[in-house]
């Protein structure tokens, strides 16, 4: 499935964590959004892969992206992770990660989600999934 670029009217300035993992959300739609981390020593454990934790990251974080799409930079929704889990398959082949994820559904009040993250030769690193509760609050 193909996704357009991102709309740049919806990108959000990057938060603290995301400046020093150095992600980027590069596409955000309804039900699905994406990551891209080129891989850099910090990111490394001691066997000199990508430490799980980035890996459990960017899961959360792009599945939690997929099911708080509003289409509209004046009215965000956030949400908290009530359960997550990863399962690590690869390590990766190329130089950069790409995470995606999708709301696989939900209500009103909470939604579930899955992820995979890839490299760029298509090696399948890691996959995930979640529930997530919606804050009672948006910005």
């Amino acid at each position: 499935m193909t996704h357009a670029p991102l709309d740049p009217t919806l990108d959000e300035a990057p938060y603290d964590l995301q400046k020093h993992l150095g992600f980027e959300l590069t596409h955000w739609d309804t039900d699905y959004a994406r990551l891209a981390l080129p891989i850099a020593p910090h990111l490394m454990n001691r066997a000199g892969i990508p430490h799980g934790g980035i890996y459990a990251t960017l899961l959360d974080t792009v599945m939690g992206f997929a099911g708080c799409y509003t289409g509209t930079p004046e009215y965000k929704k956030l949400a908290l992770t009530l359960s997550l889990t990863t399962n690590f398959l690869s390590r990766p082949k190329g130089q950069g990660l790409i995470a995606e994820g999708w709301r696989t559904g939900g209500g009103a009040k909470t939604f579930f989600a899955e992820g995979t993250i890839t490299d760029e030769t298509g090696e399948v690193i890691a996959r995930g999934s979640g529930a997530f509760k919606y804050r009672a609050t948006t910005l």
